[in-house]
């Protein structure tokens, strides 16, 4: 199998945990590193998060590099009150004591590598540690083979503002900086934002079926979105809880999973439509794209892969869930 070299960078954070769960379950994948920056945990917190998730997948091989502590040009704002005083759902796992982050900081780590050619970034976090890669070295972001982003929105609310999703509200410069080269360059993202993700909803039924088939990888995720799915319920009345950021992953995996269009997209900096993706979907301004927006999701296929990857999970257990998905069994 010719695997693919990725570089996931992220903010764990819940769904982040969830998403490199599903990376390194993935045989396609060659995870060559993971870069943090602060976003839903602060940065150091976030990295010890890194480590315990690695832990758990007994792939402490894979080196975590610390990345920015705050976003650009802004003040840091975290994102606890969503993912516990942890940022791991308070689940106060501890950090494993043989953990430590590489010396060699995330940017430079991200030009060296990326140097090399035929590497891809999963982007699950705010976009700082890939604004500061432009601002150090252009050329080496220039060489990101495939650069998949959960953030933005494009129809949908937003999480944090009534138009904006927090990862690019976290660091609307940075987010602004990546989609501005992109276009100079002639690139283009695919932008997994909330119109897509806010349809995949781990709920306390799907829960108890990962719990019945995996005891192990069950009682982990339990512990880690159960402050998730109590947020989510007193904030938006969803019974369960929205895990963006796997669907990146997926859709790095399976690009056909999501559907969308192309266009140029523009990130808002100030004021009151903060961290807002403007995607030009009826060509406006006939600027070349520099963004696939994506808009809708096969969400059962979604499932099929999750569970499939991270349970081990054979096919003819995975069309149980589908009585699930189709409301027949009620969460």
């Amino acid at each position: 199998m010719n695997r693919k070299k990725v570089i996931i960078d992220c903010d764990p954070g819940i769904d982040d945990s969830l998403a490199i769960m599903l990376a390194l379950a993935s045989p396609e994948l060659d995870v060559c590193g993971i870069t943090v920056t602060a976003g839903n945990a602060p940065l150091q917190m976030g990295i010890g998060n890194a480590g315990k998730v690695l832990d758990f997948c007994g792939r402490t091989d894979i080196p975590v590099y610390a990345g920015a502590d705050a976003p650009l040009e802004k003040e840091y704002v975290n994102a606890l009150d969503t993912h516990g005083a942890d940022g791991l759902g308070e689940s106060f796992l501890p950090v494993p004591e043989t953990f430590a982050p590489q010396s060699l900081p995330a940017e430079e780590f991200l030009a060296q590598t990326l140097k090399k050619g035929d590497v891809s970034v999963i982007a699950l976090g705010p976009l700082t540690n890939l604004a500061k890669l432009i601002r150090r070295d252009p050329a080496a972001f220039a060489g990101i083979d495939t650069l998949v982003s959960m953030g933005g929105n494009f129809r949908s609310h937003g999480n944090c503002s009534p138009v904006a999703e927090y990862n690019y509200w976290e660091d609307p410069d940075a987010a602004a900086l990546v989609y501005d080269t992109l276009g100079a360059q002639g690139g283009k993202i695919t932008m997994v934002g909330l119109d897509v993700t806010r349809r995949i909803v781990l709920t306390p039924t799907m829960l108890s079926y990962i719990m019945r088939l995996d005891p192990k990888t069950g009682e982990f995720i339990r512990k880690i979105t159960k402050f998730y799915m109590d947020f989510h319920w007193q904030w938006e009345h969803i019974i369960g809880c929205v895990i963006n950021d796997p669907l990146a992953v997926a859709a790095f995996l399976e690009p056909d999973l999501v559907s969308g269009f192309d266009a140029y997209t523009a990130i808002q900096t100030d004021g009151i439509a903060r961290g807002m993706s403007v995607a030009d979907a009826m060509r406006f301004y006939r600027r070349p794209a520099n963004a696939r927006v994506c808009t809708d999701v096969d969400v059962r296929r979604f499932w099929h892969l999750f569970l499939f990857r991270i349970l081990h999970m054979p096919d003819e257990q995975l069309d149980l869930i589908d009585p699930i998905l189709s409301g027949e069994v009620q969460p």
